[in-house]
C-alpha cells in the first residue's frame, strides 16, 4: 500500500509542475551541437550549449575521434585507477600541463566531474566550504560529497562571506564560486574574494 501511495504522491507533484509550466522535457535533436541546432524540422538558435569553442562538430575533432576508436575501441572498461587510461589520455594531460606551465595535469570527462573531484579532494570532514548562493550545482554537490561543513552566502555578498569565514574554526576553509554565473551571466567579484582571503589570513595570524 505504501508503494502505491508514494506513486500517487509523485503523480500529484508532477501534475502540479505541469500546471505551473515547470515540468521539463528533454529535446530530441537531429543535428550536432552548434550555434544552431535542428529539432523537429526547425532550425533553432542554441544559447544553452557549453560548446564554447565550437569543437563538438569540428571535422578535426571528429577525425581524431574516429582514429582513437580504431586504436583503443569504445569505452574505458572501468575507472582509470583500476584498469589504467589510454596513451591518448596520458599525452593529452602532458600537453595540457606544458600549455598551462604546471608540472602535471589531470583531465576529467566534463566540468561537472572536475568540480566534484576537486572540491571533494580539497575538503574533508574537518573543513568548511563557503559557496555563493548562485553557484552551479557541481560545486554544491562537490561540497556535499566532501562531507565538509557547508555554508551559503548571498550572491556576491562579500561582507557576509567575510563574517562566515571569520566565525569558522574549520581546519580548512574553502571558498567555492563560479567565475561566470551560468544562469545570470554576471561575473563573480574575484578581486574581492581574494582580498577576503588575505584579510582572513591576517586575522588568523593575530589569534
Amino acid at each position: 500500500m505504501g508503494a502505491f501511495a508514494g506513486i500517487a504522491r509523485i503523480r500529484r507533484e508532477l501534475d502540479g509542475l505541469a500546471r505551473e509550466g515547470l515540468l521539463r522535457e528533454r529535446r530530441t535533436l537531429d543535428s550536432p551541437q552548434g550555434a544552431t541546432v535542428r529539432e523537429g524540422g526547425a532550425t533553432l538558435a542554441n544559447f544553452a550549449s557549453n560548446d564554447y569553442l565550437g569543437l563538438a562538430n569540428d571535422p578535426r575533432v571528429i577525425e581524431a575521434a574516429r582514429a582513437a576508436l580504431g586504436r583503443y575501441g569504445f569505452g574505458a572498461g572501468a575507472s582509470p585507477l583500476v584498469v589504467g587510461h589510454t596513451r591518448a589520455h596520458e599525452e593529452a594531460e602532458q600537453a595540457f600541463a606544458v600549455f598551462t606551465g604546471h608540472p602535471r595535469a589531470l583531465l576529467f570527462a566534463n566540468g561537472y566531474a572536475a568540480n566534484l573531484g576537486i572540491v571533494a579532494s580539497l575538503a574533508d570532514r574537518e573543513s568548511a566550504v563557503f559557496a555563493d548562493r548562485l553557484d552551479h550545482a557541481c560545486l554544491v554537490d562537490g561540497a556535499r560529497l566532501s562531507r565538509a561543513g557547508f555554508h551559503r552566502y548571498p550572491h556576491g555578498d562579500l561582507a557576509v562571506l567575510e563574517r562566515q569565514l571569520a566565525a569558522s574554526e574549520a581546519r580548512t576553509r574553502l571558498i567555492a564560486t563560479d567565475a561566470v554565473f551560468s544562469m545570470d551571466g554576471d561575473l563573480a567579484p574575484l578581486p574581492g574574494v581574494l582580498r577576503t582571503r588575505r584579510s582572513l589570513r591576517r586575522l588568523a595570524r593575530g589569534r
